[in-house]
Order: C-alpha cells, then sequence, then structure tokens
C-alpha cells in the first residue's frame, strides 16, 4: 500500500504530497537517529565534497556523533569517499558525497498526450526511461504502460539494484478530466479519472511505496533541487506542457498556498492577437501549437515522438513561439506585479533549442510593455527539461526515505 508521508519527509520546498496510510510516531531514539542520518545526507546532498569535520560543523553534531553516522552511511552504501586533499596542515582532508548507487527511485508522468517513465539514482540521474504516446490517456492504458514500462526497467537491474529501489512517484495534472473539449478525448473516457485513486491502482502493480504529485509542482520542485533554482531565492516558474502551469518558489520553498494550487498560471488573463481576452492556456500551450499543425495538414503527433522532428514545422513553430511569447510576457508581468521576483523560468515539454527560442522572444516582447512601476526580471531558461515532470516525481520517494530540508514543514495537504 502507498505510504503517508510525514511532513519531514518531503522533497525540499515541495508542498506534501499525497499518499496512504499514516504509520504516526514520536520522537524516539531511532526517529532521532533518522533525523540526524537525514540532514548529514541532505548537507552532502547540497554541497558534495564536504570533509567530516565540515559536515560536523554544519549539522550542529559533535564530531564523534557526525563520525559515527557517517561510517554507517558509508557501510549501508549511501555514502562514498573521495581522494584525500593534501596539501594543508594536519590530517588529508577526505571529501564526502552521495554514491549514485546507494538509491533508485521511479518516476513517472501522466502527460495528456505522453506518459513517460524514468528510473533515477541518488543523485538525480536518469538511468533509464521509458515513453508511451496516446491520443488521450485512461486509467486502464496508464495502468498496463506502468506494469510493462516497471518490469522492462526493472529487468536491467542487477538483484542489489533491484534492493535499493526507494518507491515511484506519479505527476500527473490534477483535475486531468478538464478541458475535453481541446483534448478531443470523449468525455466518458476522462471522466473515468474523477473518481480513482491513482496512487492506490499504482500502488497494486508495484512492490515499493507510491507518492503523488501535481505535475507542475513537481516540475518546479525538480528545477529547485536539480535545475537553477538552487542560484535563486524566490522564482516564478513556468512549464509549457500540452496545457501550461508552473510553480511559486519563495526563500528557496515551493510554496503551495492554501489550496495546493499555487502557480496555476494557465488560467491567467491575458488577451490574444485581435486584442481580445483569453487565458494563457489558451495562447501558450502546446495544444495552440497541435491547432496550427492540424490547420496546416501535419500531423502534431510528431511533437510526442521525436523531439528532432520540431525542427521540419518551423513556420508553424515560428509562429507559435511568437504568439506564446507575447503572452507569457503578459502574465510574467502580472506575477511580478504581486511578488517582486528576481527571475523567472520557462521551461517545457520540447527540444533545448525550442526553449532558447521562447526565452529569447520573451525577453524582446518586454520591450513593447509599460513597465511603469515593475522591476524586470531575469528570464532564464530551465535547467531540467523535458524530463522535469518525471524528474521531479522520482524524486519524491528519495526524499521522503532519505533526505531533509528545513524548508519543508508543511502540513498534510488532502487531494
Amino acid at each position: 500500500m502507498p505510504e503517508h508521508i510525514d511532513p519531514v519527509d518531503e522533497i525540499p520546498g515541495m508542498p506534501p504530497a499525497v499518499a496512504g496510510t499514516h504509520a504516526g510516531g514520536g520522537a524516539n531514539q531511532v526517529r532521532v537517529r533518522a533525523y540526524n542520518e537525514r540532514l548529514l545526507l541532505s548537507l552532502v546532498r547540497r554541497t558534495a565534497g564536504l570533509s567530516k569535520a565540515d559536515i560536523a560543523r554544519l549539522s550542529g553534531l559533535s564530531a564523534q556523533t557526525a563520525s559515527v553516522i557517517i561510517r554507517a552511511l558509508e557501510k549501508d552504501g549511501l555514502l562514498m569517499r573521495g581522494e584525500p586533499v593534501r596539501g594543508r596542515v594536519g590530517k588529508p582532508s577526505v571529501p564526502m558525497s552521495l554514491n549514485p548507487d546507494g538509491a533508485y527511485s521511479f518516476g513517472l508522468k501522466i502527460g495528456r498526450r505522453s506518459a513517460e517513465l524514468v528510473l533515477m539514482d541518488f543523485v538525480g540521474t536518469v538511468r533509464d526511461s521509458s515513453i508511451e504516446t496516446y491520443k488521450y490517456p485512461t486509467p486502464d492504458n496508464i495502468r498496463q504502460f506502468v506494469r510493462n514500462a516497471t518490469s522492462g526497467l526493472i529487468a536491467r537491474l542487477t538483484p542489489s539494484q533491484r534492493g535499493r529501489i526507494a518507491g515511484l512517484g506519479i505527476a500527473v495534472p490534477f483535475e486531468l478530466w478538464n478541458w475535453v473539449d481541446e483534448m478531443g478525448a470523449p468525455e466518458q473516457d476522462m471522466a473515468a479519472w474523477r473518481d480513482i485513486d491513482l496512487a492506490e491502482v499504482i500502488g497494486e502493480i508495484v512492490s515499493f511505496p507510491v507518492f503523488l504529485q501535481n505535475d507542475a509542482t513537481a516540475a518546479c520542485g525538480a528545477e529547485l533541487v536539480f535545475g537553477q533554482g538552487a542560484n535563486y531565492a524566490d522564482f516564478a516558474y513556468f512549464f509549457i506542457g500540452s496545457f501550461i502551469g508552473g510553480g511559486v518558489v519563495l526563500n528557496q520553498a515551493v510554496y503551495a498556498g492554501r489550496t495546493g494550487n499555487a502557480g496555476a498560471f494557465g488560467s491567467m488573463p491575458v488577451v490574444d492577437q485581435a486584442g481580445k481576452p483569453s487565458q494563457l492556456i489558451d495562447q501558450a500551450s502546446l495544444f495552440a501549437l497541435e491547432e496550427m499543425l492540424h490547420g496546416a495538414g501535419i500531423d502534431p503527433t510528431r511533437l510526442w515522438r521525436d523531439p528532432e522532428s520540431w525542427r521540419e514545422i518551423s513556420l508553424q513553430l515560428d509562429q507559435w513561439i511568437a504568439q506564446a511569447a507575447r503572452s507569457l510576457a503578459l502574465a510574467i508581468t502580472s506575477v511580478c506585479s504581486v511578488i517582486d521576483f528576481e527571475t523567472v523560468i520557462v521551461d517545457g515539454g520540447f527540444p533545448a533549442f525550442v526553449r532558447e527560442k521562447i526565452v529569447n522572444a520573451i525577453r524582446r516582447e518586454f520591450n513593447g510593455l509599460d513597465l511603469q512601476g515593475i522591476a524586470m526580471p531575469r528570464v532564464e531558461p530551465g535547467a531540467v527539461g523535458s524530463g522535469a515532470r518525471a524528474i521531479g516525481a522520482a524524486s519524491l520517494p528519495l526524499f521522503s526515505r532519505y533526505l531533509l530540508d528545513q524548508n519543508v514543514l508543511f502540513k498534510q495537504v488532502e487531494p
């Protein structure tokens, strides 16, 4: 059965993921030791190459206590020693780092046009993946995809690696059944998502814990942990997929909002090319590019099948980028009029060259806007890329089991 995630067990800066039953627990000696282990692992994750003395100083633990915990984590295969650093007075300093093979996790992204399953190691490197495209997702085809994909990826692991799988995280759009008309899906098929407990359904397929998170929030968390997010205390994050969403990061933590829906940028009001009221989701989502391709008699499924095929639709792609950039510039201006962000990060489910074009086009659009009273933010491309949602999902089991961050003391949010 899926596990409950206690507040201290979340991915750094991300609102609580949805899971199953709560095991409870107090501050007994076992839990205190687990906390200190998580603390040391988290310090090493954020700053690779720390020595034992550095770890003890930063953690506030005594040198003896830190040394005992470090030896235990080495024995468990979670930490590894680097080459001694010589040239200083006293004993050589031995840098510590996370062992990439110390733990693995699966990340499942369920999108409106494709599903992706990745196998990620302890330092965030994707080791293997499987992808499936479809016209629209149904619980049955997702269930079958997960069954086949997990079996295939696990079969390529050694017995030792299989024993180090921490769990499976799911990144999925909340209220997946919405926008049926835009997706071209039968309403009855999409309505099947309304009452399904996805974590429980997937938990019946796999033998390890399952965690659930909104897809845009998962992508934002991936950027915060593995991308450019570490460079900025505050930023707004836009992820362009079939639709568009995002996240808000304040003081190096994802801000979830009252209902966990902060960063739902797709609903922001903008104007279309004719100056008529519209929503960002209608102007800057990939389904808008699909419509352009349909109008030109071009099969849009190439968008999900082959990244290189994006270069073959340069005319429609440039038109869509211009349209998306105009609306994104307006949306970013609105966001920054509420919170004085220093940076806005833009990423999406497309090749890197498309991301660069969109970011440059947004920067140019600012030149035509009245920004009086607003400090124009830096607009930067995301560093994680199209796999951000799956990578963010894969992070959930690792942080739940091994890591810790003081910015993540959130209350449990009910789905």
